[in-house]
């Protein structure tokens, strides 16, 4: 908004020059970050209050860690304040013609809004299944293969009205022209190789992603600052891949595929890393208030869209390796519980508890 805003005063009167540093996407970035942390700050006491008031407060399962159940009544869903300070300063700095900060903030609202429906059931109707699984999943699944298959031609085109070309060549030719090799998948750590998808592999694995990640940060949302500290590094490091990436020049002397517009994404991943460290501060043990699925949702399914699109979905599972660690974690426990159960009629477990972090915990 504050880029279109400078731009049109300074068509206004010339004289205004100094507001060209709106165009400069570092500036903006930073910019973003700074009003990220400045708004949880401000907005952080007044949520944590408010949620105190409404008796929101964190559910403990009497059959988890025992240490936990001094943390019962803790505020919880503040991931809304996460989600707020990133949609408040997004808005404010980015450059609304940008395609992918669009289809990003979609997937977060849209994956945070699954979390505060999940949270509310839980907390407020105290429902102790909260939304079912199969609900849950249907909407993750619905979002993911939306933003999946506008993905696949939106990482293709230079400008909206190419994606459009492209959609439609593709319906023409049967769904069977494959994709320029900016859609291709790379693996890290080699000059040149990269593997092709095709619309439909492009697909699935964005979905994949997309999914996997939002439940990837949730399982890892477990104790006190444990999911927001990557979640912030790892947003820190994916918006230096978008602004490489977005940028002809450096993609190029780095062997990256360009994206054009792919570099606006700076701005959502300065304003998530800004947003997450507001919330740090209240988050930090002992934390004053928990983000709840509605914000751990969000953030997974952001990381995931926002690693699609600057082709770095092997690398999200590289830096984010606590997230899949998590999650691998618990897909083990659950596979080893059942097969040990219909093989010898008694259920056994390789942790002592999942995800891993509880393990550790009830380790000492």
């Amino acid at each position: 908004m504050l880029l279109n805003l400078a731009m049109w005063l300074q068509s206004l009167d010339p004289s205004l020059g100094f507001l060209r540093v709106f165009q400069y996407l570092t500036f903006r970035a930073v910019m973003a970050a700074m009003t990220a942390v400045i708004i949880g700050l401000i907005l952080g006491p007044i949520v944590i209050r408010k949620l105190t008031e409404l008796k929101i407060g964190q559910p403990i399962r009497e059959y988890g860690v025992q240490e936990h159940l001094a943390k019962r009544g803790t505020p919880t869903m503040g991931g809304a304040l996460i989600l707020l300070s990133i949609g408040m300063s997004t808005f404010l700095w980015f450059d609304w013609s940008n395609r992918f900060v669009w289809v990003v903030m979609i997937v977060t609202l849209g994956f945070g809004a699954i979390g505060w429906v999940d949270d509310w059931r839980k907390v407020v109707l105290k429902d102790p299944e909260g939304m079912r699984s199969r609900e849950k999943y249907f909407w993750q699944s619905l979002i993911g293969l939306i933003s999946a298959f506008f993905l696949a031609f939106a990482v293709s085109g230079n400008s909206n009205e190419q994606v459009m070309q492209l959609f439609f060549d593709w319906v023409a030719s049967g769904f069977t022209k494959d994709l320029p090799p900016a859609a291709d998948l790379i693996v890290p750590f080699f000059k040149s190789v990269s593997y092709p998808l095709g619309v439909w592999g492009f697909i699935a694995l964005t979905y994949i992603v997309i999914v996997g990640s939002s439940n990837a940060v949730n399982l890892t949302d477990g104790l006190d600052g444990l999911a927001i500290m990557p979640v912030v590094m790892v947003g820190a490091a994916l918006g230096i891949f978008a602004y490489v990436t977005g940028n002809a020049v450096f993609a190029k002397y780095l062997l990256l595929p360009h994206i054009p517009g792919a570099g606006e994404l700076l701005i959502f991943c300065a304003a998530m890393s800004g947003a997450g460290l507001a919330f740090l501060w209240f988050n930090a043990y002992p934390a004053q208030v928990f983000m709840g699925d509605v914000g751990a949702l969000a953030l997974g399914g952001a990381l995931g869209t926002i690693a699609v699109i600057v082709r770095q979905e092997i690398v999200l599972a590289i830096m984010g390796g606590i997230f899949v660690l998590e999650a691998l974690s618990v897909m083990v426990q659950v596979s080893y519980f059942k097969y040990t159960k219909k093989k010898y009629g008694e259920g056994r477990r390789i942790l002592l508890m999942a995800p891993l972090h509880h393990h550790f915990e009830k380790s000492g």
